[in-house]
């Protein structure tokens, strides 16, 4: 059976690219997007930053100190620090996804700013065709909406996205059904998308750091110190055996529900009960359409429709219930009025990825 062509889109430093077009900003100056540093005695952190940021050696999740240490900002440094722009990501990430899903046979819009496509018989089954393909989109994405893109080109999810994180930024990379095995040939296990730092952590202390030396072990070496299930899936990987499956399904934005009460509440206990019935529900239908999130929302609107939407990111996607009812409990208890009769309560579970994504789907721990 010939292999699927699938291509996956990762937008380059999404926040801070569409920041910079947004206020008319030198992409070669450093941004930094987070907390107000303050002249660099803020306590916050970086949310993310742009290129030119990171030759400073500035990253997500930094001391937004540190990154003031590092890179100034005015009168004295060269930085541009901002706080993110509520709603002007989400309306850049639409047009670029109309843009990739015009064509695709399949499309998926896995967050924010990846999208994978299935162009298997729009391009013939022509991987010739599928790289020029794919240079179209590119150079019509950055004409139009000035945004710079790397595209990943192969026969499964896996390898279109390591792919599209090989010549970053503004790349394209596109690995054929007999490249494979060179592809993943020395690669560092840490590469592949799943295998997260304690997982791989864990690996090297017997002696495995790379694909090569996971497929020396062989699956039946490998089942002994971690687990078959994870012995197989790591075997596929390498042999090119895993998911070609883009679904449309997937591309929902968000999972939510929200509950109405029949008299407005001043009662937080029984609003948190109606929160703690919301989360499990999301969460299932979650499961039980295959995808996890990044991304935690609780709405509240109080008596006179006055409505307020709270949100919070976690690191890795997840479906796990307790994380994501720790989390609407923290920001309902953070941001609700207690003195005003509440209306409506409800959560979304947004950032929506595959389960391959997902650290604990494939922690040998588990």
């Amino acid at each position: 059976m010939a292999s699927r062509i699938l291509i996956h889109c990762d937008l380059d430093a999404f926040y801070a690219a569409v920041e910079t077009l947004h206020h008319n900003l030198d992409p070669t100056v450093p941004l930094i997007l987070g907390s107000d540093p303050k002249g660099g005695k803020g306590r916050g952190i970086v949310s993310t930053c742009n290129y030119a940021a990171r030759k400073y050696g500035i990253r997500s999740a930094m001391p937004i100190g540190e990154a003031w240490r590092r890179c100034p900002g005015p009168p004295h440094g060269i930085g541009n620090y901002l706080s993110s722009t509520r709603g002007l990501y989400s309306r850049a990430s639409r047009k670029v996804m109309a843009i990739l899903g015009e064509h695709a046979d399949k499309f998926e819009q896995a967050s924010i700013d990846e999208a994978y496509l299935d162009v298997t018989e729009y391009c013939q089954g022509d991987w010739d065709k599928a790289l020029a393909f794919t240079r179209e989109l590119q150079s019509k994405i950055m004409y139009e909406l000035k945004l710079s893109t790397s595209f990943g080109i192969g026969p499964t999810r896996i390898l279109a996205k390591m792919g599209s994180e090989e010549n970053k930024p503004a790349g394209i990379h596109r690995t054929l059904p007999d490249e494979i095995t060179s592809f993943f040939n020395r690669r560092s296990v840490r590469e592949v998308p799943g295998i997260g730092p304690k997982t791989a952590t864990k690996l090297a202390e017997w002696g495995i750091s790379t694909m090569s030396e996971a497929t020396e072990h062989g699956e039946i070496a490998l089942a002994r110190f971690t687990s078959e299930r994870f012995a197989s899936w790591i075997i596929r990987v390498v042999e090119g055996d895993t998911s070609d499956d883009v679904s449309p399904l997937r591309s929902r934005k968000s999972v939510g529900k929200e509950h109405t009460f029949e008299f407005d509440q001043l009662d937080s206990q029984v609003v948190l009960a109606q929160l703690s019935l919301i989360v499990t529900k999301v969460i299932k239908r979650a499961k039980e359409m295959g995808v996890a999130g990044r991304l935690g929302e609780v709405k509240i609107r109080y008596q006179g429709f006055e409505t307020h939407t709270h949100g919070r990111s976690i690191p890795v996607a997840m479906d796990d219930e307790s994380v994501f009812m720790r989390l609407a409990y923290g920001l309902f208890a953070e941001n609700v009025d207690l003195d005003r009769p509440i209306r409506l309560v409800g959560f979304r579970l947004g950032n929506l990825e595959m389960p391959l994504s997902r650290q604990s789907t494939l922690d040998f721990e588990e």
